[in-house]
């Protein structure tokens, strides 16, 4: 509080308080500050939130899993404006695998006997691929173990390492010395030149049923030789997948392959591997099941784009193969029907959105309270300090003055306590008014050199000094 009192007397008071704009009241700037940073935590949780950013490593540039991939986050795009997709460059399956380890990726394609991340969990099948031992018509090869001593050729791509590596695996069952089977990588239009040429007796290719690497292969073989091509049986097929958990019996189809002539000629037994798309197991559950979720419910548009994306599937939830199990959060979405991350943090938005504008309203009407009852408790002194100024004017005992002055000073100590930093208009005023008309009075009784006597001046008849009623100038200006 800030009081100036210029020339105190009958004449002038000043008060410099009145002469500057008046800073605003704490409890007003406790109102704006609260509503600025609830202004601001709104405007960050609608801007910011609901939101979400996966990291998806998109593979190989160009192979058909970094379309699906591609496509795929297209579409989550679309479907979830707030979810940001960011992709993560990888070279090959051994990157993606490392990716999700590192968790530097919380997404990539894995194929299940390539470079399996110790972490990944799997959130859907997006196709299995048979690992096909193409043989041309009347080759002496007819079982796996024929292989020892023989040269098999692989077609030539980004895979021929991973494709090698399965041969290994497949061979070991059979106690076959993997450097027993010589391998020769070709391009895939010398592949039915090198079989009618018998520099190769079999190919290998691994791909899915449909179009793809094995269907090439077979229309190569059949192009360059007479007859229909054969796909080895591999009868054992159970047996691999319980000591090499990364590949699966696969029942293939007469025709699946090609259909006049058939290739195969009838259903065979074969080994598959598949590729997921998979998660580290640290993921949410609930966020795991809206990917599950979302890229199920989009496989249609997907089709549009990749043909690969009709295999989509759900993984079985009862399956405890150790190879990229599934994730728990798709697992319950897939058994409950769980709704979807984004939509249950969408109704947190909003139901926080409500809890904050609650809160906010609460506080504010506390602080309204607050003010309007400290606002009535101040007019209550402003009237008080008024009422001191009318006492001291009608007093002509100085003991008396002296209490008003002490209750004066007790008004003038509540409002420094309760108004700390602030400047008070008319209490300013009001102080002004009752200290002049103490200061007035007590002159007027030392001037008459005695104590006075209690009654108001003017009810004697006139022997008291007359009473100022007028205004100080200061007040009246």
């Amino acid at each position: 509080m800030k009081i100036a009192l210029v020339g105190v007397g009958p004449g002038r008071i000043g008060l410099t308080a009145e002469q500057r704009p008046k800073p605003l009241r704490p409890a007003l700037l406790t109102v704006a500050a609260i509503l600025l940073i609830a202004a601001a935590s709104l405007a960050i949780v609608r801007f910011v939130s609901p939101h979400a950013t996966l990291r998806i490593a998109e593979g190989l540039p160009g192979s058909p899993a970094h379309r699906l991939i591609d496509s795929f986050a297209a579409t989550l795009s679309q479907q979830h404006p707030r979810l940001v997709v960011k992709p993560v460059a990888t070279p090959d399956l051994t990157a993606s695998a490392q990716a999700i380890e590192t968790h530097k990726a919380d997404l990539a394609i894995i194929r299940s006997d390539a470079a399996v991340p110790a972490n990944g969990a799997t959130i859907a099948i997006l196709r299995r691929d048979v690992v096909a031992i193409v043989t041309p018509a009347k080759s002496p090869i007819e079982k796996i173990p024929d292989l020892a001593g023989k040269t098999i050729g692989l077609v030539e791509g980004p895979l021929q390492a991973y494709n090698s590596a399965a041969l290994d695996v497949i061979l070991s069952f059979y106690d076959i010395p993997a450097q027993s089977v010589r391998r020769v990588v070709l391009p895939l239009d010398e592949i039915g030149h090198a079989v009618a040429d018998k520099r190769i007796g079999a190919a290998l290719a691994i791909g899915p049923i449909g179009p793809g690497e094995v269907v090439d292969v077979v229309a190569a073989i059949k192009a360059a030789t007479r007859g229909a091509p054969k796909i080895l049986a591999v009868d054992e097929a159970d047996a691999i997948n319980k000591r090499f958990p990364a590949f699966e019996s696969i029942d293939v189809p007469a025709g699946a392959f090609k259909g006049r002539p058939p290739t195969p000629d009838d259903t065979v037994t074969a080994l598959a591997v598949t590729y997921r798309l998979a998660a580290p197991n640290s993921m949410f559950d609930i966020v795991a099941g809206a990917i599950a979720q979302s890229l199920f419910t989009a496989k249609t548009r997907l089709m549009q784009v990749s043909p690969l994306a009709a295999q989509i599937e759900a993984p079985d939830t009862d399956d405890k193969n150790p190879i990229l199990p599934v994730h728990p959060g798709v697992a319950s979405y897939l058994e409950n029907g769980e709704q979807s991350f984004f939509d249950k943090f969408q109704d947190y938005f909003y139901m926080g959105g409500m809890a904050l504008s609650a809160v906010g309203s609460v506080i504010a009407l506390a602080i309204s309270r607050f003010s309007r009852r400290k606002s009535h408790e101040e007019m209550a002194r402003i009237d008080r300090l008024i009422g001191v100024a009318d006492e001291a004017l009608r007093t002509r005992d100085l003991g008396q003055l002296e209490k008003l002055e002490t209750e004066l000073d007790g008004i003038v100590a509540w409002f420094v306590r309760t108004n700390s930093g602030a400047e008070g208009g008319a209490f300013s005023v009001g102080l002004a008014h009752a200290r002049y008309a103490i200061d007035r009075q007590q002159r007027s009784i030392l001037r008459e050199g005695g104590k006075g006597s209690a009654q108001a001046p003017g009810d004697d008849g006139g022997s008291a000094p007359r009473r100022e009623t007028e205004p100080p100038s200061a007040l009246a200006g």
